[in-house]
């Protein structure tokens, strides 16, 4: 454990998920600033790249390296491109997600539920067998997962994505109890309303926007950045002794 600096991620090779913009580019821009080097990724490598250039500028170190969490050969793709150029992983953030459909769960169309759950549930799941088998050959790591806290309480008209995050809740605590032998740690991080594209129907509607405020107590949608200190900490030797849980970032939501 680093007794200097708890959360000192120098030489550290991390890969951030769904990092082109949003909660997953705030955290890979942190991680970068605590001397990690972040392989930025999702669908688009321009997106990416943008991200990475920011963390340039700013002096850190990062690569892109486009990958779809759906399609399974190009999970196979990264993970190899990534023991070949660095012979590690230290830290995965399975942040990278879909959500097609809003409407009532009734509704919920074949296509619509595959897609939310191949890159929810699936994608997670071979996400991280793959970054657990990197870490088993070196000295562990780090795992954390951006599930929701509709995970624990479904989201209006959002049936089928607060399924497949109830899933990330269930399969974070299954790797953390299977991968500790190896001195790999796995959390979740449950964000609440996030001022984000991808929560933009929530959050560009007034209406649905006030009925979420009523039940938060901050009374306010959170900023990306405000996410990325979460798994700052769980990623850390900050954290050495939590694997296995799952840390709401809801501006007080889930109290009820």
């Amino acid at each position: 454990m680093n007794n200097g600096n708890l959360f000192d991620l120098s030489g550290k090779i991390a890969l951030v998920t769904g990092a082109s913009r949003g909660i997953g580019e705030s955290i890979a821009k942190l991680l970068a600033q605590h001397g990690a080097h972040v392989i930025v990724s999702s669908r688009k490598i321009a997106g990416c790249q943008a991200v990475v250039d920011d963390i340039t500028k700013a002096g850190g170190s990062a690569q892109a390296i486009a990958c779809h969490i759906g399609e399974m050969d190009q999970i196979d793709a990264i993970f190899a491109s990534i023991a070949e150029q660095h012979g590690k992983l230290d830290i995965l953030v399975n942040n990278a997600a879909a959500n097609p459909y809003f409407g009532h769960i009734l509704d919920t169309d074949l296509s619509a539920f595959q897609k939310t759950v191949d890159v929810n549930i699936r994608g997670y799941f071979f996400m991280s067998t793959l970054g657990a088998k990197l870490m088993r050959e070196s000295d562990g790591g780090s795992i954390v997962n951006v599930a929701s806290i509709n995970g624990v309480i479904p989201g209006d008209f959002q049936g089928i994505y607060s399924i497949t995050k109830a899933a990330v809740i269930s399969m974070t605590k299954a790797f953390a109890k299977e991968c500790a032998p190896f001195n790999i740690r796995v959390n979740a991080l449950l964000p609440g309303a996030t001022d984000t594209k991808f929560a933009s129907t929530l959050v560009n509607n007034p209406k649905i926007l006030e009925q979420a405020m009523a039940h938060v107590p901050m009374k306010r949608v959170a900023q990306p950045d405000e996410m990325a200190g979460t798994v700052l900490y769980l990623v850390s030797d900050a954290s050495s002794y939590t694997t296995g849980t799952a840390i709401n970032v809801d501006g007080g939501y889930l109290i009820g």
